[in-house]
């Protein structure tokens, strides 16, 4: 019969302990963290397992790894102990994603349709749909706005592979707020006025050139997700060496092609709502990006060409 592993427990919160917390936990030799985390719940009276924090006592660090073995945990094994804390209410990964991605679905749809009622007042006042209609670029942006979105939900729904079960619920106003108010609110508002710089009927070589752009690093995108996908089993939470197209440039391609994509956009519509967006993206992006090179280094040592750059070729 294999040996037990018989761990200590203590709340990492004194002032908001679980109450029910027992004293010590037996687990297989086998568990992994997650059958620890639902070990716990089930004994403290906690229903979503998910909800149960456990970190390493010695580094105060959070395990992450939810398929890792508990007797892998060097610092767990040593102290003989796991510390506990309730993270609040959780919800989906892919749950939010999918709310994120609705945002600027939604405001492309609505604010074309209630253009009449948004823009009554100003010096290019909606008068009616003969005098003041959507301009053919106006349409244009509308199609790759909607189309890039649509593409990202089926990516969130059908693609991804999330190393993570959960996140606090909370998290979903402040992931959703940059969706919403700036892709969605912000762009939507700022294309579809009378007056805009997408206000025109005529496209030009660098409107063309945009649409290329835009097709060919949405396509790519697509083809880099598709792999990445690839390096991690159903239910897993392993990382490969990605190595595909861009990878040689790059440590993260699909954030290099989600940009020069939105470049794409940027040229068609020369709206300045548009370049807000995708440079405080590009933020998030950067910081992303580099905690993937710093983690693919440090799991693969030598096996992995160390990048210069993390997402764009001479500039990050």
């Amino acid at each position: 019969m294999a040996a037990k592993l018989s761990l200590k427990l203590s709340n990492k919160s004194p002032r908001q302990p679980i109450q029910k917390l027992p004293a010590s936990l037996e687990l297989p030799a086998d568990a992994t963290v997650e059958d620890a985390k639902q070990a716990v719940a089930r004994q403290s009276g906690i229903n979503d397992f998910n909800r149960i924090g456990l970190f390493d006592p010695e580094t105060k660090k959070i395990l992450k790894n939810r398929k890792a073995l508990v007797r892998d945990e060097a610092g767990v094994v040593k102290a003989g102990e796991l510390v506990v804390k309730d993270l609040g209410p959780q919800i989906a990964w892919r749950t939010v994603f999918v709310i994120e991605y609705f945002g600027p679905i939604l405001f492309h749809v609505l604010v074309p349709l209630l253009r009449p009622y948004i823009y009554s007042f100003g010096p290019w006042a909606y008068k009616n749909e003969a005098e003041t209609p959507m301009s053919k670029v106006q349409w244009l942006l509308f199609a790759l706005f909607n189309l890039h979105f649509l593409k990202r939900e089926y990516e969130t729904l059908f693609v991804h592979k999330f190393s993570a079960n959960t996140m606090p619920a909370f998290n979903i106003f402040r992931n959703s707020a940059f969706y919403w108010l700036l892709a969605g609110l912000m762009c939507s508002l700022d294309i579809y006025r009378p007056g805009s710089s997408a206000d025109r009927n005529d496209l030009g070589l660098l409107d063309y050139f945009g649409i290329a752009l835009f097709a060919v690093c949405e396509a790519c995108n697509w083809i880099v997700h598709q792999h990445l996908a690839s390096l991690r089993k159903p239910g897993g939470t392993e990382r490969g060496i990605p190595n595909c197209i861009g990878s040689n440039l790059v440590t993260s391609p699909n954030y290099m092609f989600e940009v020069l994509a939105w470049v794409g956009v940027i040229l068609i519509s020369r709206s300045p709502a548009v370049v807000i967006f995708i440079a405080t993206g590009t933020i998030y992006m950067r910081s992303w990006s580099r905690g993937k090179e710093r983690a693919l280094r440090n799991e693969f040592g030598d096996r992995y060409k160390a990048k210069r750059y993390t997402m764009l070729p001479g500039l990050i």
